[in-house]
């Protein structure tokens, strides 16, 4: 009876640490496609070259000739 019950431990700690790994790792991968999904793009007016600049912005200066833009709406 005892080797069932020490079998039965064991097998519930195994999966109380699959369960932990699984929240933490899909909650971190939850975070960071979070921070990839909140980029704002531009497309330059003036030269006419696309980017993407970090948050939620409504006007940027484009990288390559400082022109500032205003973000692209889709």
């Amino acid at each position: 009876m005892a080797l069932q019950v020490s079998a039965l431990i064991y097998c519930l700690i195994v999966a109380a640490v699959f369960l932990g790994m699984w929240l933490y790792y899909d909650h971190r991968d939850h975070a960071r496609f979070e921070i990839e999904r909140r980029k704002t793009t531009f497309r330059c007016q003036k030269c006419g070259h696309l980017y993407a600049a970090q948050g939620v912005l409504d006007f940027g200066a484009c990288p390559r000739c400082g022109q500032e833009n205003a973000r692209l709406k889709f």
